[in-house]
């Protein structure tokens, strides 16, 4: 990591637009209830107020659905919705006690797939990957047949819905002796939604496999259960002979990891995900899910205690799962899941003269660090791991800032350089990012394969969901994983929204172009043909850069190094002058730009004869355009060969063009 001197935030915040909506946002959300420190927090946290990472991922979400532009007051009233349905209290005056005394206990992490009984009756909608946090009202038999319905409640809703109980937990709803009972929370996912529409005369929610019990150690009766049932087996006694003959295990152990979705089979149709779990003596083993099952996952959180009843024994051999492990376990028609939730601790966290100076003129004057100042730190949570969560840390982090242990991180700035690592089969990229304090190299991981259309050297990006750690050489190492929640890499530079909505950009002229600047620089120019040069080479559709042939024959993508006939598409290298009152850049694009400048297609363009192809550009003189440009001269770059290749050491890449109608 590479540090600078950090420029004052509030004349970074004035000159790019993009940050500046961000606190406009911030102070719009304000009122004087939010900006009033909690009482309960004497460490003077925002727990009112959205956190900086959370509106600039909301405007760049929204930007991406309104390519045509965005206003203001579009933008403001997204937040505030998006805002209001994350954190609603809609907590009814006359809730259950059983909820509000359990509501006293709740500290753990929201789920993040988690819905509200409110929001399904609101929306009329449930996915199967939603995840219900629910308390169980009641529990009882349908008049004149011998089905279990159970009454959910949650903690953030005012309304209650029924769910049809699968069969496979009969066995514990029994009014005497039964888990499921009045007060005991679980987690349910996998549901589908019967509407009142559908002639039943109310929503309910039709029977889901996908339970999984809460248990509390601090309870008697939960401790006694755990004890009883759980404690007496362990990893190393599972045998195979025992299993063969008919023995059914219980087993309690930690949750170490998730895996990502992975899909198996001839036609990649079976879906599989791999939890890895860590008993009591430190013995390791996967539990899979397959199918279906994968929507399991949802409900469960590393580093909580996971209490399997009867899992299914699998032989590796007989299953055909390539790995080293003789055993796993599985999810079986028998098994039942309890769950011991993993509380995160509270970490405080110092806010630094670098934060400070990131909020700008839209926090109230208490948040800062001076002498008297009742804010020093904020409270954020630590995973199992030592990790401090920082994806709801209130103010914009920077390079800066980064340490040992932090995850959920976003960054924002300029592309100095990337690279794909050619040492591993796997989509794993170099990104380094700059912003005002310095610049780190981040490692990609993509599902697959690059993902994120055209990135390129200069490009303004966004980037949420990276985790820092110290690697063994005592280097900070930054890690983003494209399947992981809240992961994002947005690049504005060639964001449509970006010139389509006034609130969002600051015309500047050319002979103010910044080389400096963090933001991509809009400006209205024409075109001026004195000297244009107009090539057409074929490029590689899915990450928008050149390809090359190689002498065997073979067409490899001079950027991902990975490509399919399909995928090559003709495209322009454009070389061309813009010019306003003040003064004239030279400037390139390739691609949809290009295509846009020179109104017309590669292929038509290149299907034209040789001399209209020389005349062409001529009649597009003096045409008006408002462009987007990035400073794409980046001094001792040793990245990828490919980009500089690109820019033919121009500085400048017209990365979005408008015509002037």
């Amino acid at each position: 990591m590479d540090s600078v001197m950090p420029m004052d935030h509030q004349e970074i915040v004035e000159d790019d637009p993009f940050l500046r909506f961000i606190e406009y946002a911030r102070s719009m959300l304000s009122t004087e209830e939010d900006e009033a420190l909690d009482p309960k927090n004497g460490n003077g946290a925002e727990t009112n107020r959205p956190s900086w990472n959370w509106i600039a991922s909301r405007i760049l979400k929204t930007c991406t659905s309104y390519s045509s532009g965005v206003t203001p007051a579009i933008l403001l009233s997204d937040i505030c919705q998006g805002w209001s349905e994350q954190h609603r209290d809609g907590a009814p005056k006359k809730r259950p006690e059983c909820i509000n005394q359990l509501g006293k206990k709740y500290t753990r992490a929201k789920l993040p797939n988690a819905v509200t009984i409110d929001s399904i009756y609101e929306k009329n909608f449930l996915s199967l990957n939603s995840v219900l946090e629910a308390v169980i009202i009641d529990a009882y038999v349908l008049p004149g047949t011998n089905i279990y319905m159970l009454t959910l409640g949650d903690f953030w809703s005012s309304n209650t819905i029924d769910l049809y109980l699968h069969r496979r937990y009969y066995d514990l709803v029994d009014p005497q002796n039964g888990i499921l009972k009045k007060g005991r929370e679980i987690l349910i996912t996998g549901c589908y939604l019967r509407t009142a529409a559908e002639g039943s005369g109310y929503t309910r929610l039709l029977p889901t496999e996908y339970l999984v019990i809460l248990l509390d150690e601090d309870e008697d009766d939960d401790a006694m259960l755990l004890g009883a049932q759980f404690c007496s087996d362990s990893f190393s006694s599972v045998s195979l002979d025992e299993v063969n003959s008919g023995v059914s295990y219980s087993l309690y152990a930690r949750i170490e990891s998730i895996g990502s979705l992975e899909v198996h089979g001839k036609f990649d149709t079976l879906q599989r995900k791999q939890i890895t779990l860590v008993d009591n003596e430190g013995i390791k083993m996967k539990f899979l899910l397959w199918g279906e099952q994968v929507l399991l996952a949802n409900l469960f959180n590393i580093g909580s205690m996971l209490a399997l009843d009867r899992p299914y024994i699998a032989n590796s051999l007989e299953s055909a799962v390539e790995a080293s492990d003789e055993i796993f376990l599985e999810y079986g028609s028998a098994t039942q899941l309890y769950l011991v939730p993993f509380i995160r601790h509270e970490e405080q966290v110092c806010i630094t003269l670098t934060q400070n100076r990131s909020q700008g003129s839209g926090l109230p004057s208490t948040f800062y660090s001076s002498p008297g100042s009742r804010v020093s730190q904020v409270s954020l949570p630590r995973d199992c791991h030592g990790f401090i969560d920082f994806s709801n840390y209130p103010f914009q982090s920077f390079v800066t800032d980064l340490q040992d242990k932090m995850t959920g991180i976003s960054l924002y700035g300029v592309v100095t350089s990337i690279v794909k690592e050619r040492r591993t089969s796997q989509a794993i990229f170099i990104l380094r990012i700059k912003d005002t304090t310095g610049a780190i190299s981040a490692k990609l991981h993509f599902a697959k394969f690059w993902s994120l259309g055209r990135l390129s050297l200069g490009h303004t990006v966004f980037i949420s969901g990276l985790t820092c750690s110290m690697t063994k050489q005592k280097c900070l190492e930054a890690l983003w994983f494209e399947n992981d929640v809240g992961a994002s890499l947005i690049n504005l530079s060639c964001m449509p929204a970006l010139l389509n909505s006034s609130c969002l950009q600051k015309l500047s002229n050319l002979p103010n172009l910044s080389s400096q600047t963090s933001c991509t620089q809009v400006v209205r120019v024409w075109l001026e043909m004195a000297y244009c040069q107009v090539d057409t080479r074929f490029m590689h559709s899915i990450c928008g850069h050149f390809i090359n042939d190689t002498p065997s024959g073979i067409i490899d993508c001079s950027f991902c190094h990975q490509i399919l006939d399909a995928e090559v598409v003709r495209s322009f290298h454009l070389k061309i002058t813009l010019a306003d009152e003040g003064g004239k850049v030279f400037a390139w694009s390739t691609g949809q730009t290009a295509t846009e400048l020179l109104q017309i297609s590669p292929d038509e363009f290149h299907e034209l004869p040789e001399e209209e192809q020389v005349m062409y550009p001529s009649s597009l003189q003096n045409e008006r355009f408002v462009v987007a440009l990035v400073n794409c001269k980046r001094p001792g770059y040793r990245g990828s060969d490919c980009l500089l290749h690109e820019n033919d050491a121009i500085s400048w890449e017209i990365t979005y063009a408008l015509k002037c109608e």
